[in-house]
C-alpha cells in the first residue's frame, strides 16, 4: 500500500462511485456508496479536514482506499 494525496483519493472516488462519509455519532471518516444509515455523506472540505485534524493519511492498493494515522 502507498499514500495518496487527496487529489488522486476523489480520482479513485470518482471512477468507484465513492463519498467521503463520517459515522454518525462519532468522528470516523471513511468512503461510502452512500447506501448505508448509519454513514452521512460530507464535503471534501470537511473530509480533508478531518483528515488534517486526526493526522490520518489515506493509503491505496489496486484502486482499494484505507485510512490510517500518520
Amino acid at each position: 500500500m502507498e499514500e495518496i494525496s487527496i487529489r488522486k483519493a476523489k480520482e479513485i472516488a470518482d471512477d468507484r462511485k465513492l463519498h467521503p462519509g463520517i459515522v454518525k455519532g462519532t468522528d470516523v471518516i471513511q468512503f461510502t456508496k452512500g447506501g448505508s444509515p448509519r454513514v452521512n455523506i460530507i464535503s471534501w472540505e470537511r473530509f480533508e479536514d478531518i483528515l488534517k485534524k486526526r493526522k490520518l493519511k489515506i493509503m491505496e492498493n489496486d484502486g482499494w482506499m484505507k485510512i490510517f494515522s500518520k
